[in-house]
């Protein structure tokens, strides 16, 4: 009998990068690149709560493994999530950790703000987010299958009025519409080029806001009244 003793040497190697994100001090800070922005190294080394020396080499080889990109602005370097692929193998990570053995932790504030509104890579998450994702799929605007969704003639309708601009998008090289599995909510919400492009939306209509230090945003008065009037979503100040 032949047995196989491991992945050819040339196979991506999943327990690399599951050693990679496994560690709490680079977990942090793969977490904290979640909203999609780039951030120096400081501002990591803070999310992470290590000295700067042992960021440097938790970013090195972060970097050196293609999970981050580094970027160079003068003096200051930027580090971001490799790819949108980066973003959902974390988001499916802490999905899968959310459906585990209960832990016991104290929920807090900034849980529910997370909960309620948050960005997932550089679409909306939360509450808010599948609540849209379920507008639009109630309404017939948009077809979610498992693996992708897209958009019926009345929901184009819709979103190129809201300011969306559909053809565009269609036409890119990302793929348009696709459901991203919701980790507090266990329900999908939208993502894609679609789903980002609802979401830079949302943030220059100012009905939401960034939060500093945190992928939680904020939806404004303003935000709640629009959000009511456009999609019927009612969200509180509490996110319920």
């Amino acid at each position: 009998m032949t047995y196989f003793s491991g992945m050819s040497a040339t196979a991506p190697s999943i327990a690399e990068v599951a050693a990679l994100v496994g560690n709490p001090a680079r977990a942090n800070m793969l977490t904290a690149l979640l909203d999609g922005r780039a951030l120096t190294a400081g501002e990591l080394a803070h999310a992470a709560g290590v000295s700067p020396q042992t960021t440097s080499g938790h970013l090195a080889k972060l970097a050196e493994a293609r999970l981050l990109l580094l970027s160079k602005q003068g003096r200051h370097a930027y580090y971001r999530l490799a790819s949108p692929l980066i973003g959902r193998m974390l988001e499916g990570i802490m999905a899968v950790a959310a459906d585990g053995p209960p832990r016991y932790r104290p929920r807090s504030r900034g849980d529910e703000a997370l909960r309620t509104a948050r960005t997932c890579y550089d679409h909306l998450a939360g509450r808010l987010g599948v609540a849209l994702a379920d507008t639009l799929s109630a309404r017939g605007q948009v077809e979610m299958g498992e693996d992708g969704g897209e958009v019926t003639e009345d929901g184009a309708a819709f979103l190129t009025d809201f300011g969306l601009p559909i053809t565009d998008l269609r036409n890119g090289r990302r793929t348009f519409c696709r459901p991203c599995l919701d980790w507090s909510e266990r329900r999908p919400h939208l993502a894609g080029a679609l789903g980002a492009a609802l979401t830079d939306r949302l943030f220059t209509l100012g009905w939401i806001m960034r939060q500093r230090d945190t992928r939680a945003v904020l939806i404004s008065a303003k935000g709640r009244a629009g959000l009511k009037a456009a999609f019927g979503i009612e969200l509180g100040a509490d996110g319920a």
